[in-house]
């Protein structure tokens, strides 16, 4: 697995510096065609100031170089894409690089509009906002993918979808070429695409009716034309007229106005979104996959017998057309031609053939960058292996299991078995010793394999499971909750996650410290004894020692482990390492003392 991981940092660096390479070539091109272009700016000018004011030479010679700096331009604009191509593949192997060496955190999407405060463990296993789960594993383009990905990071799948997503993670983590070309494609390199307005613009009702009036307004243009061709040659003005007239008519009949600009402006509000939209279906469109959920996902891509890409880029020429409505001379002849006519029914015949596609594209694209940004995850992270999922009663096994969020270097590996007699791990120890940090080290890593992603351990062997969680809960002031109320709505929301399916995981740290020693003891066992009756596993975390006696009236189902300390001429240092039994010591005092704090 080392091995691996120096092999994708090899061919990180190795594609980083080509690009680099690249981008300096493009930039090389660019100064010499900017000082070309200024030289032929030159060459009009003197040609125009000897044809023109001294009139030396037929001012026809103006038009060589004129078309020559056109066609420079041309292709400078051409070379100036190219560079801010390798620019943005540069950014991308730069950002996985620092993801490989855990330099990451403030680089990527937060993911933060997806945090939702009463999530049974979004905030307590940090899985958006700066330096969450969601910023590691986001490389998505759209926000079909990041919808996608947030989804499956909040709601375990099924065992059966979980293999499908392994399936294809496995095909896509070596396909390094598509993982570059859908980072770079697109006018920028933001993320884009506002799936619920190009939905709701796509999937809205028709406007323009009768239909047979949109080919109606192509053969009255088309006479309007001839009118206009017969007023030219012949001084006739009377059949131009009266084609006016009725096209005049047949607008004022059907009260176009407002389905027009409904139409046509809903279109051009999606534009933006168009060509980054374009550019990766394409790209998908031209992917040779082998998995069968992969091919299933390229399947729903065609619009009867025509690909998305090409209807999108149908769409693109109704919306360029629509743009031209502004342009004066188009304005001039809107009536005359029935240009808004035709283009409003140009853009309902796209909606009727291929409106209903839209969600399956848009699905589709969300789909496979969230598969793409797990493969992506999984390259980087050779040594993160792929779940086993087992049958029978809630099962949770892991060996050298890790926090991906914290750094390697710093990350102390720990074995959790949550099987056969023992549901339960009272974890005691003392302030910073790693106890809410084993917590969510289980739970984000049940996260991932309920996502169908790698988890960060030598080994993990579970049954599916719903965690939930009770770590970071707090007091609202806007709420009005204290944090012992707002712990207890959580916990009676646990509760109701119990007994469903998948069965529930628990993580509960400091449980029930808002309230006195005595009703500390005897809800914590009523709380640990209403889960495991309701076939939930789990692990808590407490200060409170008189907690660890009440395994013995749970029947044997919990097991006591803890963290320990080592305090030595005023430091104190931790091993982070899981043992067996109760803490025997507390660093409380010792900590208010080490910073002067006599007690």
């Amino acid at each position: 697995m080392y091995s691996r991981k120096v092999a994708a940092t090899d061919q990180y660096t190795r594609r980083l510096k080509e690009r680099e390479v690249t981008v300096r070539r493009y930039e090389s091109i660019h100064v010499r065609l900017g000082n070309i272009r200024l030289a032929i700016a030159g060459v009009v000018a003197v040609l125009a100031w000897e044809s023109l004011r001294r009139h030396v030479l037929s001012p026809w010679w103006l038009l060589v170089p004129v078309l020559v700096f056109v066609a420079v331009a041309v292709f400078h604009s051409r070379i100036l894409r190219r560079r801010d191509l390798a620019q943005r593949a540069v950014t991308f192997y730069k950002r996985g690089l620092a993801r490989i060496e855990d330099r990451w955190v403030g680089q990527g999407e937060t993911g933060e509009r997806f945090n939702d405060p009463h999530h049974v463990y979004a905030s307590d296993l940090d899985l958006f906002g700066r330096g969450s789960l969601f910023e590691l594993l986001s490389t998505v383009r759209t926000r079909m993918g990041e919808e996608t990905l947030a989804k499956w990071l909040s709601a375990p799948a099924s065992i059966s979808e979980i293999a499908q997503r392994h399936s294809a993670i496995s095909e896509l983590r070596e396909e390094l070429d598509l993982r570059e070309d859908l980072a770079v494609l697109g006018p920028d390199s933001n993320v884009g695409v506002d799936a619920e307005r190009l939905l709701r613009w796509g999937e809205g009702p028709t406007q323009m009716k009768p239909a047979w009036v949109g080919h109606l307004s192509a053969a009255l243009a088309v006479l309007a034309i001839l009118g206009a061709v017969v007023w030219a040659y012949w001084d006739l003005a009377t059949p131009f007229i009266l084609i006016l007239l009725i096209e005049s008519a047949v607008r004022y009949r059907y009260r176009f106005k407002e389905a027009i600009e409904d139409v046509l402006l809903g279109s051009e509000h999606v534009a933006r979104d168009l060509s980054l939209l374009l550019a990766l279906l394409a790209r998908i469109e031209r992917q040779s996959f082998s998995d069968t959920r992969l091919k299933s996902l390229q399947h729903d891509l065609p619009s009867g017998n025509i690909r998305s890409s090409e209807a999108i880029a149908q769409l693109k020429k109704i919306i360029n057309f629509s743009d031209s409505r502004h342009n004066f001379i188009i304005a001039v002849l809107d009536i005359p031609l029935m240009y808004s006519v035709q283009v409003a029914f140009a853009a309902e015949r796209w909606r009727g053939a291929h409106g209903k596609a839209l969600r399956s594209w848009l699905k589709a694209i969300g789909e496979i960058e969230a598969l793409l940004a797990l493969a992506t995850y999984s390259y980087e992270h050779p040594s993160d292996s792929f779940p086993e999922f087992v049958e029978g009663d809630p099962f949770f096994d892991a060996t050298g299991i890790k926090h991906p969020l914290i750094p390697s270097r710093a990350c102390i590996p720990n074995n959790v078995r949550l099987c056969g007699g023992t549901r339960v791990f009272l974890v005691s120890g003392s302030n910073m010793s790693g106890k809410s940090t084993l917590l969510r080290t289980v739970g984000i890593n049940t996260v991932l394999a309920m996502a169908g992603a790698p988890v960060r351990a030598k080994r993990l062997r579970l049954t599916a499971l719903q965690v939930g969680a009770s770590i970071r809960v707090n007091d609202s002031l806007q709420e009005g909750s204290s944090r012992f109320y707002a712990e207890i709505t959580r916990l009676r929301g646990l509760f109701d996650l119990a007994g469903g399916n998948p069965p529930l995981l628990f993580l509960l740290d400091e449980l029930l410290q808002g309230t006195n020693s005595g009703d500390r003891r005897i809800g914590a066992e009523g709380v640990i004894r209403a889960l495991l009756n309701r076939g939930a596993i789990g692990l808590i975390t407490t200060h409170d020692l008189a907690l660890a006696e009440i395994g013995s009236a749970l029947n044997g189902n919990m097991q006591n482990v803890h963290f320990q300390e080592n305090f030595e001429t005023g430091q104190i240092s931790f091993d982070y390492k899981l043992r067996d039994g109760v803490v025997t010591k507390s660093n409380g005092l010792a900590l208010m003392r080490s910073i002067g704090l006599e007690v």
